[in-house]
This record gives structure tokens, C-alpha cells and sequence, in this order.
């Protein structure tokens, strides 16, 4: 039997133009959020030239890592795979709410009555982003 050495897996999130529009609302919503790399096309290319070749946001001790792509594809985010966040309070997740649904879809509203959560919702934000928000209380993430 062969070993298998498991690697960390990362979010990359594709944008075509909007990355760091994205990105700076991410930081501004979340405590703890902090660029690690932030790198701009240049005159060069092969992107729009100060459109962003490669980021790395940290939120707590996740790492997003997004780019806009040179070409423009025929497809975008689904809502099939999902930024799932363990809120700590009440506060943090009505803030959150808030936020990432303003000018998006909610599917699913911020409620207390799923059973499965002691507050849930599920939405995709105004880059299409999907999110799923769950008071830490009920079922989360981490089991």
C-alpha cells in the first residue's frame, strides 16, 4: 500500500475584473482578515493591466486565494459549492447576513427555525459567491 500525503485544500476563486472589489469587501467584513499577497497585472499582461494576477486573503485561519482570469469563460460560481462559516455570536452572524446579501440571492433566509442550526442561512453575494452561514451552536463545519 502506497502513503498518501494530504495536502491543505484552498478556495481559488476566478473573477473576470471584480477580484479585488471582492476581496477588499471580503476583508472588510470579516475580523481577522488580512492580504498575504496581492499582485496586479502589469502593462504586460496577460490580464487587464492592474487587475489582480494573484491574492491571498486570510480570514482567521483560512486562506482564500483569487485571481481575475485574462478570458472571459461561459460559466461562473454555483451555488452547489459553498463558503460554509461557523459564526461565533448572533452579532457576527446578523453582520455577515447583512453584508454578503446585499445585492445578492438569498436561497435560503437567516432563521432560527431549519432545526439542524441554531441560526442558518444561505445566500450567494453580489460577486456570485455562494456562502452558508451557521450560528456555531447547531451543526457546523468542523462536527
Amino acid at each position: 500500500m502506497s502513503s498518501i500525503t494530504l495536502s491543505k485544500v484552498t478556495p481559488f476563486l476566478m473573477f473576470t475584473g471584480r477580484a479585488e472589489e471582492a476581496l477588499q469587501f471580503y476583508a472588510s467584513l470579516f475580523d481577522e482578515a488580512a492580504f498575504e499577497v496581492f499582485e496586479r497585472y502589469g502593462p504586460e499582461g496577460p490580464g487587464a493591466e492592474g487587475t489582480v494576477m494573484h491574492a491571498r486573503l486570510r480570514i482567521g485561519d483560512q486562506v482564500l486565494i483569487a485571481f481575475d482570469s485574462p478570458p472571459v469563460h461561459a460559466f461562473d460560481f454555483t451555488p452547489s459549492l459553498s463558503l460554509f462559516v461557523s459564526c461565533e455570536s448572533e452579532e457576527e452572524i446578523d453582520r455577515l447576513f447583512a453584508g454578503l446579501s446585499e445585492g445578492g440571492f438569498v436561497m435560503m433566509p437567516l432563521s432560527t427555525e431549519y432545526g439542524f442550526s441554531a441560526k442558518y442561512a444561505w445566500l450567494s453575494d453580489r460577486f456570485g459567491v455562494s456562502w452558508q452561514l451557521s450560528l456555531r451552536l447547531g451543526f457546523d463545519a468542523e462536527g
